[in-house]
């Protein structure tokens, strides 16, 4: 799996277990709708850490917490 496949599951993983929109994710993070929009859709070919740290302040969750998931296991790094 490519890194920015298993960011965008983990993403809705998240939204999902707490039944929230990607909208209102996008609130919370402090980023625009559409940045996470791109994220979410596969427009964004080069996730930059910083949405990734921003998504997780807007979960109120850690960057360990993030990535501790089987999805980040084997992953192709080539975008």
């Amino acid at each position: 799996m490519k890194i920015n496949d298993a960011i965008t599951q983990r993403i809705l993983q998240f939204c999902n277990e707490r039944s929230l929109s990607i909208n209102k994710l996008a609130t919370l993070s402090m980023l625009t709708q559409s940045t996470l929009n791109n994220v979410v859709n596969k427009y964004t070919k080069d996730i930059k850490l910083l949405t990734v740290v921003r998504i997780c302040e807007g979960l109120q969750i850690s960057l360990s917490e993030f990535f501790d998931s089987d999805l980040f296991e084997d992953i192709d790094l080539e975008l």
